[in-house]
């Protein structure tokens, strides 16, 4: 079955993580809010914070599932919780995926960041990314968690 997933993260720190793992063949990936690079990024940053939560809510629109890959400082990032919190509202899957231990650009590793407790408070599960054929049980997971 095919799904369309929406990942949630820390665009400038964990970006090359998450490319590492969001083309599994099963999954229509939508980056985080909806920035498929770094120029729309800076762009909508430029704008506003209305529209950057445009652009988010524009990016959740035919989703089921969001996956929140949460790298050191996942947890703390404003958009993130708001990712999560609109994820909520529209009734998404939820699943919480540690990725700071897959390399970075520059070829380093990362410290374990908190799991962001919306996710688990609300019945959602985290794991440690280990392979692809993983990531999407645990989303078809989260589907069922949520209903869909």
């Amino acid at each position: 079955m095919t799904r369309r997933v929406f990942f949630s993260f820390h665009y400038q720190r964990d970006v090359w993580r998450v490319n590492q793992i969001r083309n599994l063949p099963e999954i229509i990936g939508t980056s985080a809010a909806g920035f498929q690079d770094a120029s729309l990024w800076e762009k909508a940053k430029k704008e506003s914070d209305a529209a950057i939560k445009r652009m988010i809510d524009n990016a959740l629109d035919g989703t089921s599932v969001t996956v929140v890959c949460v790298g050191n400082q996942t947890a703390n990032r404003e958009y993130v919780d708001y990712e999560i919190t609109k994820s909520l509202e529209r009734g998404n899957g939820l699943v919480a995926v540690q990725i700071h231990h897959l390399k970075a650009q520059n070829g380093q590793v990362d410290s374990p960041g908190v799991i962001p407790w919306k996710i688990t408070h609300n019945g959602f599960k985290a794991y440690k990314y280990v392979d692809s054929d993983y990531l999407s049980k645990w989303i078809e997971e989260a589907a069922k968690i949520a209903g869909k």
